[in-house]
């Protein structure tokens, strides 16, 4: 599949020297969703502040649908919506002339059968009269993706998009985000919640310090990184782990009513069999065994502290 946005060996050092992003390269294909995982300060915001010609590079070259962001700033930035982290809207306004108004400032002719398409399609149709100030901070963050969308980019960057929403509507969010995708809509996500990432994305990108740590399709980095835990619960809480099993490297739980034993899943042995074999040797009352499976947070962690 085609690649729709460029990154090359892109750096951005501010005034006083602090380098934001070092050397980070990417390519996003059309149609994807990638998320892109950080701590607050690891570069996320800089570098879609550079895609969307707010912030310039100190170096290196962005390309949008071919378009240098540079020397084609306008045709370039005409392919991309942004929702910002911060709401940012006119109180006083209504919804439907807030969303026309950002239409016309991308040179698009007023088109309201398009915005119905749009507020509908995010449910606030029945808000479209409503003043700004008058609506909840959830509906605001609708607003904002409504905004992005009405010029009908290809690019849509989502920057934090459900920062302080509930479950509930951040599960709206995903909602949303996989109809944009099925109307053709490449979709960039920045986001703290990792469930989000698991939820919704179909590559998940990690940046630290300003670097990308890397990218990989979601399904196949659990694959390849992923870990199992194995809980062995005991008849009888421990105090601490028996000698006789120290060579297995196990954890005992809170309370020591269970054995945490972790392996690879690509590994050619796991070491569960001689494990459960010699957990009954130590005349250990095995209770109950179960296995789960580590989450994108527990790799998102684990690389982050790697790089540190």
């Amino acid at each position: 599949m085609a690649s729709i946005l460029s990154v090359s060996d892109v750096n951005k050092v501010f005034e006083g020297g602090h380098e934001a992003l070092k050397s980070v390269s990417l390519e996003i294909e059309e149609g994807e969703i990638l998320a892109l995982l950080g701590p607050n300060g690891a570069g996320k915001t800089t570098l879609i502040s550079i895609i969307c010609g707010m912030v310039n590079p100190t170096g290196g070259s962005v390309r949008v649908g071919g378009h240098d962001i540079i020397d084609d700033f306008r045709e370039a930035r005409r392919l991309i919506g942004l929702v910002p982290q911060e709401i940012n809207l006119e109180p006083f306004e209504r919804v439907l002339n807030t969303v026309r108004f950002s239409r016309g400032l991308f040179g698009k002719r007023r088109d309201d059968a398009k915005l119905e398409t749009i507020l509908r399609q995010l449910s606030l149709w029945d808000k479209k009269d409503a003043r700004i100030k008058e609506l909840s901070g959830g509906m605001k963050r609708r607003v904002l993706i409504a905004k992005a969308l009405s010029h009908e980019p290809r690019i849509l960057f989502l920057d934090e998009p459900t920062a302080g929403v509930d479950v509930e509507l951040r599960k709206d969010m995903w909602q949303i985000v996989r109809q944009l995708k099925e109307d053709g809509v490449t979709i960039i996500l920045t986001t703290h919640y990792i469930e989000e990432a698991e939820a919704i994305a179909d590559r998940v990108g990690v940046i630290s310090k300003g670097e990308i740590l890397l990218i990989k399709e979601k399904d196949a980095l659990m694959s390849q990184m992923g870990r199992k835990e194995l809980e062995i619960e005991l008849g009888a809480p421990l105090d601490a782990v028996p000698d006789a099993l120290a060579h297995h490297a196990l954890t005992l739980s809170e309370g020591g009513r269970s054995l945490i034993y972790s392996y690879d899943t690509a590994a050619e042995r796991t070491g569960i069999t001689t494990l459960l074999t010699d957990v009954a040797k130590a005349g250990l009352v095995t209770r109950d065994v179960s296995t789960r499976q580590s989450s994108l947070e527990d790799i998102f962690v684990g690389l982050v502290e790697d790089a540190g």
